[in-house]
């Protein structure tokens, strides 16, 4: 099975869509989508997801089936050093690299930090999603962190949503905290980051991450990335 992981195009945040460039994105975007054998389509409902999946969709002739705990994690919690309401990433390096607990895949929620936005409730939500879709597609979360194969599938899965949201569903896969990826990568408008289910074992099945914020597509038709999310110039070479 391949879960295929699509950030919507260059976001107007103010009205929840998408900017001009934004629908260039989505539109280069879905030219590659089209090629694609799909099983299934899942998408966030907020718009700027809801916006860059309809053009795929569009352009496939498929639905999307809309799921609310794909939307962005946008959680708040309370900076006590700078005294105000933040999301859950971008913290300065001094503050994050010497934070041992942001880095441990179960300790990261337990942080003051973090419980001061509830963030193991909001997180929870999101893995009983992922994992409920999983089982449907033939693959159960098992209670040593890994899947059963119920039926195995070659399927791909493609989910259009956010770079937070999916930072949080790959470190649950992978086994990972959160917040490593949240700090340490990112995700470009339209951006693909692909996992495959790997079964060395007949019967078990982990996820291993193939390819992280792939903007061929971009790069291809000649439209720059989009510099959103990033805290620096991007190589496009």
């Amino acid at each position: 099975m391949k879960l295929i992981f699509i950030r919507h195009g260059d976001p107007d945040y103010e009205k929840d869509s998408l900017t001009e460039k934004g629908w260039r994105e989505a539109e280069i975007l879905s030219e590659r989508v089209a090629k694609w054998d799909i099983k299934q389509i899942y998408c966030s409902p907020m718009g700027r997801a809801q916006d860059t999946c309809s053009v795929s969709l569009k352009k496939t002739g498929r639905e999307a089936i809309t799921y609310d705990w794909l939307q962005e994690f946008y959680y708040r919690i309370w900076d006590e050093k700078e005294q105000q309401w933040t999301i859950a990433w971008d913290f300065y390096p001094r503050d994050f690299n010497n934070w041992d607990e942001l880095h441990d895949k179960d300790k990261w929620v337990e942080t003051d930090i973090m419980k001061s936005g509830d963030l193991a409730t909001h997180a929870k939500e999101v893995y009983d999603g992922i994992d409920a879709l999983l089982e449907k597609h033939g693959y159960k979360r098992n209670d040593m962190g890994f899947y059963d194969v119920i039926e195995h599938n070659d399927d791909n899965i493609v989910f259009f949503c956010h770079f937070g949201v999916t930072a949080l569903i790959v470190s649950h896969l992978i086994g990972v905290a959160a917040p490593v990826l949240w700090q340490g990568m990112i995700m470009q408008p339209t951006a693909l980051t692909v996992l495959g289910s790997e079964e060395r074992i007949p019967g078990e099945a982990t996820f291993r991450v193939q390819t992280f914020s792939d903007c061929r597509h971009l790069t291809e038709a000649g439209e720059p990335m989009s510099q959103s999310g990033y805290f620096t110039q991007l190589f496009e070479g």
